[in-house]
């Protein structure tokens, strides 16, 4: 982890927000190789996920929504934590998952037993029943250093108008999904969809996490990418299972290894109270086992919710069949910035070329922000002219990067630590036969090349 941190932050792929100022926590700026495979991440995830599917279209809903859909979602509600600070090394916790830690180190008797209680205003009684004052900081052992729970809100809040007062209160979106929701009709009125169909959306999300922090896996502003997925009441398991095998496999073909990826189903303690079924692909990072993507069956709740909120009908009716339902909605929803994350940490390989140890992206063609480094022998005798005139042509297939500086096999190497997967030469041999040397990253593989014929051999590799 500390060695793609490190590389993220000496070839500008993230750095930290604000760092001329002493930046600010857990918030994420990114550079000019970072949004370019960020941008590619999103591009590959919409082109599987709308392009390829003929009944999923897409949208681009307002982070600012009106407050009802908030309360209607049940976030106003339940999307609160207590908390509970340790006024010696200023740790916090929420107070849930000190139980559960007690609890499995067999300590939770002793503070006053019961069941574990879920998070939400309507169990701080339950937890007041804890002898907070007699139990033992986690983190740094102290006992009688931990405060009594405080409710959190996890929804980042701000205001519309020029006043700030609780009438004009709104939040910033804590999830994409309910922007769906609400345009639901809209969607169904226009595109003449049928059940079963999709909508799609990427987009910002904010949530004002109490424990951020692993880099950019865990975040207060992240992008989230989406599928809603509307289905006939009674097929909402076969397209749950199907979305699980679907989601499990993009993955794969992202080039992320088998081996580091796993199902997990829910358990029904582990079940958001929207959800009659639910898995999570999950991700072997090197801090554990972490949810990379949830893959949920939420029934009618989101719709019913809805209707019932703003008093609009959300049924849809079937002119094949002449039947109105409400439909159940599948969703897959997974997070941009950790799917980078990801894939920075799976494509992070050293080994020994040439007897020197070299750093290497294993990155997937499909989303390397560079596609080709095109490199002159040396800077001079016309080639590094020869050099950028073929970058001019290559340039319009895909992004290139040109350098003619420093010996050859350091600007392989560069090109090799940001996940470049192939690499030019143009030699002496070029002005004699117009080929070039064309360098393979993973397989180091070199084939002389006609230049005529590179646009050609590029086009057919990233179509692999």
């Amino acid at each position: 982890m500390d060695k793609v941190v490190s590389l993220c932050k000496r070839r500008g792929f993230v750095f930290q927000s604000s760092e001329i100022y002493g930046g600010l926590s857990s918030t994420w700026d990114y550079g000019p190789l970072g949004v370019a495979l960020k941008n590619n991440i999103a591009a590959f995830w919409w082109r599987e996920m709308t392009q390829l599917h003929e009944n999923i279209v897409g949208l681009d809903a307002a982070i600012l929504m009106h407050p009802r859909v908030w309360e209607a979602s049940g976030h106003v509600a339940g999307f609160v934590d207590p908390l509970v600070d340790c006024k010696q090394c200023k740790a916090r916790f929420k107070a849930q998952d000190l139980v559960k830690t007690w609890r499995n180190k067999k300590k939770l008797e002793a503070l006053g037993g019961g069941d574990i209680p879920e998070g939400g205003e309507g169990h701080l009684e339950e937890l007041k029943k804890i002898r907070w004052p007699e139990a033992l900081c986690p983190t740094c052992g102290t006992t009688g250093s931990l405060t009594e729970p405080r409710l959190f809100n996890l929804m980042l809040k701000t205001f519309l108008g020029p006043v700030e007062e609780a009438a004009a209160t709104v939040y910033m979106r804590p999830e994409t999904a309910q922007g769906i929701y609400v345009n639901y009709l809209n969607v169904v009125n226009t595109s003449r969809v049928k059940v079963p169909f999709g909508i799609a959306q990427i987009g910002k999300a904010f949530r004002n996490e109490i424990t951020p922090g692993n880099f950019i896996f865990r975040t207060r502003e992240f992008e989230q990418m989406e599928m809603q997925f509307f289905v006939k009441p009674g097929e909402d398991t076969k397209w749950l299972e199907y979305w699980r095998d679907a989601r499990f496999n993009y993955y794969l073909s992202l080039g992320i290894k088998r081996d580091k990826l796993r199902l997990h189903r829910h358990t029904q303690e582990e079940l958001a109270h929207y959800a009659a079924d639910a898995y999570d692909i999950e991700y072997e990072f090197p801090f554990g086992w972490q949810e990379l993507e949830g893959i949920h069956n939420r029934t009618d709740f989101d719709l019913k919710r809805h209707t019932e909120y703003s008093g609009k009908d959300l049924n849809f009716f079937d002119e094949e069949t002449k039947e109105r339902f409400t439909p159940y909605i599948v969703e897959t929803s997974a997070g941009l910035n950790r799917t980078l994350l990801v894939t920075l940490l799976d494509a992070y390989d050293e080994d020994v070329q040439e007897g020197e140890p070299r750093t290497v992206l294993r990155l997937s063609p499909a989303i390397a922000p560079i596609k080709v480094g095109i490199f002159s022998l040396v800077k001079k005798d016309n080639l590094p002219e020869t050099a950028d005139r073929i970058a001019e042509d290559l340039r319009k297939i895909c992004p290139v990067f040109t350098d003619h500086q420093g010996s050859i096999g350091r600007r392989y190497r560069r090109m090799d630590e940001i996940g470049t997967p192939w690499g030019i030469t143009v030699d002496y041999q070029t002005l004699q036969d117009q080929t070039v040397t064309l360098r393979d990253r993973d397989s180091l593989e070199q084939i002389r090349v006609s230049v005529d014929l590179l646009g050609d051999e590029i086009r057919r590799r990233l179509a692999r």
